[in-house]
């Protein structure tokens, strides 16, 4: 049920980007035809002595094209194959924050250690940001960043879920080993899952300079993020209802199936990105005109910057802690079924697809981005809310709690991205390095956040003798209702602050879902 859900919004997107690429590649071809009889026209008019002012005039027509192109909407298959660059990286994601913390403990390792293993992972993470976008801002190469980390993600992942492969290779299964082991592996895998996404983000700038395209590539971004949760969930639903899980090595056969058919998944939309997608062709006419790289400072002087940083690292605190306890809370707390595990996860993330969709048919302004992000928040603040107070004997409602998180998280993370965008405008040669500073701090501060909640696990109360109607204010509620509220809410306050310019923009000339 759930892959066919992926399957349709994958087929959505994609059916909803062809008639408006072929119009605008009609309406360009028509452009360069009149240019072209302009040009000899001008040619025939003009004697030899007037050579020269003839291709002054072509230049000028040529860089009045160029930048007419770049600034016109964007055709749907571009969306579309920039949309699916990041499957692999979602997917393993949500794997990530959904199933580690949960598997680590399943197999015998204390909650202290697991959260060693996931602070190890984010701290590469997030050192790797920091690197990979400045490097890609002195050098370029979008691509061959994205497929670098995307071959050192498929290769790493594995090791990940797939058990300990230094206790094999030493023939022990001590916890230290186990938990150096898995903490190795973490971090070369959140290496190149930073070098992935960098380079894909901070292609969003260079690849157009039409503000409305830059909300539109994030959106369906956002969108086939969606769709990877959505795959996964409905890989790991089926795994867990076939797939025994009574020892510590059932359980590794288990997540070992999920991140096999992850990585395949994966794989196989960033090889269609990877023919689909070209070089963008500002960072290469940037390096080509010897522009100036663009300087730290420059951006820590901004105010601007620091509140789109701080809106972006709440926003990620938002959906990453809450992905990270999601399991816990269901399972502990309001005792649901094992396949609850999968099922409430898939709820959000179909809302989260749907809502992403809908959102690009919007012409976005500054201000409609603050009102969008503002709206999400406070939805974010009545699910806490709900999610403090939901006793077990009224656990069902977790599903219908389940679809506003699902639309507050689209809400907040598409709008969330959009500012960066604003934020960059046209300074091209500094757009890797907004978007890795950024992921760097959210790294760092979900790595640090996630440690210290996960630190406290073990200390929670036992739930499974209380009364059906006893709401028990463990770790649990805590972490996944009263942490991403807060930050919501924070989120919220710094939005209403934002003095964000509103950009030129030029409306996409056909609806991606008409």
């Amino acid at each position: 049920m759930f892959l066919g859900y992926a399957i349709f919004g994958v087929c959505t997107v994609y059916c909803a980007t062809i008639n408006l690429e072929q119009d605008v590649l009609s309406i360009t071809t028509c452009v360069r035809l009149q240019d072209v009889n302009l040009l000899l026209e001008l040619e025939v008019s003009h004697s030899s002595k007037h050579r020269q002012n003839f291709y002054s005039s072509m230049t000028m027509i040529n860089h009045s094209e160029d930048d007419e192109s770049l600034t016109k909407p964007l055709g749907r298959c571009s969306v579309f194959y920039y949309g699916i660059g990041h499957m692999l990286n979602d997917i393993t994601s949500a794997c990530w924050f959904t199933y580690l913390l949960v598997f680590l403990t399943d197999i015998g390792l204390s909650p202290s250690d697991a959260a060693v293993v996931m602070l190890s992972g984010q701290v590469a993470d997030g050192l790797t940001t920091i690197f990979a976008g400045e490097l890609i801002d002195r050098f370029g190469h979008f691509k061959v960043w994205h497929i670098a980390g995307s071959l050192l993600v498929a290769v790493s992942f594995s090791s990940v879920f797939g058990g300990c492969l230094p206790c094999k290779l030493i023939g022990s299964d001590s916890a230290m080993l186990q938990t150096i082991g898995y903490s190795v592996f973490a971090a070369i895998f959140n290496v190149g899952w930073a070098a992935t996404q960098v380079s894909h983000m901070s292609m969003v700038n260079c690849i157009t300079l039409n503000s409305t395209s830059r909300v539109v590539l994030a959106s369906c971004r956002n969108a086939f993020t969606m769709v990877a949760n959505l795959s996964l969930y409905a890989v790991a639903f089926v795994v867990f209802n076939i797939v025994g899980a009574g020892t510590p090595a059932a359980v590794e056969n288990q997540y070992r199936w999920i991140a096999y058919i992850s990585i395949f998944i994966g794989s196989c939309f960033v090889v269609v990105f990877a023919i689909g997608t070209r070089e963008p062709r500002l960072k290469l006419e940037a390096h080509v005109k010897g522009y100036v790289r663009i300087s730290w400072m420059y951006w820590f002087k901004k105010i601007l910057y620091h509140q789109v940083a701080l809106v972006y690292v709440l926003t990620r605190l938002v959906t990453n802690v809450s992905q990270a306890f999601l399991a816990f809370y269901v399972i502990n707390d309001l005792q649901m079924s094992l396949s609850s595990k999968a099922l409430v996860p898939a709820i959000i993330f179909v809302c989260s697809f749907v809502v992403s969709i809908l959102l690009q048919e919007i012409k976005w302004t500054s201000q409609r981005l603050k009102g969008i992000y503002t709206a999400g928040g406070l939805l974010w603040v009545l699910c806490g809310i709900g999610i403090l107070l939901l006793p077990r004997n009224m656990n069902a409602y977790m599903y219908i709690l389940s679809i506003f998180i699902g639309i507050a998280n689209a809400l907040i993370m598409v709008t969330g991205v959009g500012m960066q965008s604003v934020l960059v405008g046209r300074d091209l040669n500094g757009c890797a390095f907004v978007y890795g500073s950024l992921s760097f701090m959210d790294k760092m501060i979900c790595g640090v956040a996630l440690f210290i909640l996960e630190s406290y696990q073990r200390s929670t109360p036992e739930l499974h003798n209380c009364s059906p109607s006893y709401h028990s204010f463990s770790l649990n509620r805590y972490a996944l209702g009263l942490v991403p509220a807060v930050c919501a809410l924070l989120g919220v306050i710094v939005t209403c602050s934002m003095n964000l310019q509103t950009p030129i923009l030029v409306p996409l000339e056909e609806p991606l879902l008409g």
